[in-house]
């Protein structure tokens, strides 16, 4: 009899018609101040970042060739199997915590719990290994510029002769959640500013690049045949994928149910057109082969004699991706609120500023966890914290969008998954078939977080969770 309980208990389910009534608690209201562009910015920002300036050259140069451009389109078809399932969710339920919201409504707390508490760490380690990444970055452009900084402070431990920690990265994530504490409405503007930025300096590339371009580059297409290019989706993938931290900001938009799910598909639309347009101009402007891993357009634009600009795109390449950064801390913040304002983690976490109305708490311990994530931890060890929890979360909201549509086919959505139940079966398929991809370390990292969690869970959550509570009370 017990254990009949224990397992109604872990299958409970938000209630999809009261479950705006999570809104109301004094302390805990989110600002709804964000409208389309600004989501849509949002969305761009988290895409559009690595994918551009170093994944690119990384796959070209030994993975697919010139055929990176066909990686990404089919990186871009599978990721929008799992996008379109969003951004149906995201109308239907304007709420913060994205994957976990959606989960826990329609699959279950158990369910729920799960991809929470695995975005959790996901989404830290996204930020601490991006802040890792422009940290490389602006070490070279300062040691380009005759400048010497202490060996002591340019890395993890383990990572070079002296380092201790890689204080520029350690900073970065500071900065981030301060302005992510600043509010919304202000935090927002920067985005949108650092994006535009960023667009910029990506048409530019596009713009002079194809003037440079040599159609013989092109020739082979596939030197890797047709399974370099799907490998190189596998890779790829990663740089396709943002608008799922995007949608933990649904409770902030201002008419989330029909800004959301635009904002979804154009910034994935958005961010596909420049990945292609991109890809074509860097294997068309130098050899796949000599192409470089690191900083491929930069390179590019030196071999044609365009070095100045090359230096802009380094810079533009900085301040590009450190809006993957912000996006990224906003869904882990989001998602860490939403769980704690369920209850499944202790209230405390839940409040929000009185006058600014963002969740302060957890948005510096965020901060500082991936700060210290990106200080300490060599960016090899800290990636490979990253990936598997997305490919999960996008396989529990395909299934979720398939289960809620024939469990509830009346609910007025104000979007819907086209070709059900195709597309989000695909979704799934894709997102499985990516998992295996991963190193068996990730799994081991994996699987004692999820025992953690799994602890957490049983000895806090489920009887602290408000679900529970009003199961109590009657």
């Amino acid at each position: 009899m017990a254990r009949l309980r224990m397992g109604e208990g872990i299958l409970r389910r938000k209630s999809l018609e009261h479950i705006e009534d999570t809104e109301v608690a004094e302390g805990t209201r989110l600002e709804r101040s964000l409208g389309l562009w600004q989501l849509t910015a949002i969305g761009v920002g988290g895409i559009i970042g690595a994918g551009i300036f170093t994944l690119a050259g990384t796959v070209a140069n030994g993975t697919a060739g010139p055929a990176v451009v066909v990686s990404f389109l089919i990186a871009g078809v599978a990721s929008a199997a799992a996008a379109l399932s969003y951004a149906e969710f995201a109308g239907l339920i304007p709420k913060a915590g994205s994957a976990y919201t959606y989960g826990y409504a329609v699959l279950g707390e158990c369910a729920g719990w799960f991809i929470g508490w695995d975005l959790l760490l996901e989404y830290t380690a996204i930020v601490a290994v991006v802040a890792i990444g422009i940290s490389g970055y602006f070490g070279f452009l300062v040691g380009a510029m005759g400048a010497h900084l202490p060996q002591w402070m340019l890395g993890a431990p383990g990572t070079g002769a002296g380092h201790r920690v890689d204080l520029f990265a350690v900073v970065l994530c500071l900065l981030i959640a301060y302005l992510l504490n600043l509010g919304i409405r202000n935090a927002a503007r920067f985005e949108t500013s650092v994006v535009a930025l960023k667009i910029l300096v990506v048409l530019l590339v596009i713009g002079v690049g194809v003037f440079h371009v040599d159609t013989r580059n092109y020739h082979p297409f596939f030197p890797y045949g047709l399974s370099g290019a799907f490998t190189g989706a596998a890779t790829v993938f990663f740089a396709v994928f943002g608008y799922d931290a995007m949608s933990t900001a649904a409770e902030e938009s201002k008419d989330a149910q029909r800004h959301m799910p635009k904002a979804i598909i154009y910034s994935l639309v958005i961010s596909m057109v420049l990945y292609v347009a991109a890809c074509l101009v860097l294997t068309g402007m130098q050899n796949y082969r000599r192409i470089d891993k690191e900083s491929g357009f930069s390179s590019a634009f030196k071999a044609v004699g365009l070095s100045g600009l090359a230096d802009v795109i380094a810079v533009g390449a900085i301040v590009g991706i450190l809006t993957v950064m912000f996006t990224f801390m906003l869904g882990v913040t989001r998602v860490w609120f939403s769980m704690s304002r369920d209850g499944l983690l202790p209230e405390w976490f839940a409040k929000t500023h009185p006058t600014r109305h963002v969740p302060t708490r957890v948005t510096w311990i965020a901060g500082v966890a991936s700060a210290v994530i990106a200080g300490f931890v060599p960016i090899g060890q800290a990636a490979e914290l990253t990936n598997i929890g997305i490919l999960l979360a996008f396989v529990v909201v395909c299934t979720a969008v398939i289960v809620l549509r024939y469990r509830r086919p009346e609910l007025p959505r104000t979007f819907r998954t086209p070709w059900m139940p195709f597309v989000p079966a695909l979704g799934v398929v894709f997102s499985i078939w990516l998992i295996t991809f991963l190193q068996w370390q990730t799994w081991v990292r994996f699987a004692l977080w999820f025992l953690i969690g799994q602890a957490v869970y049983f000895g806090y959550a489920y009887q602290h969770s408000e679900l529970a509570k009003a199961r109590t009370s009657r």
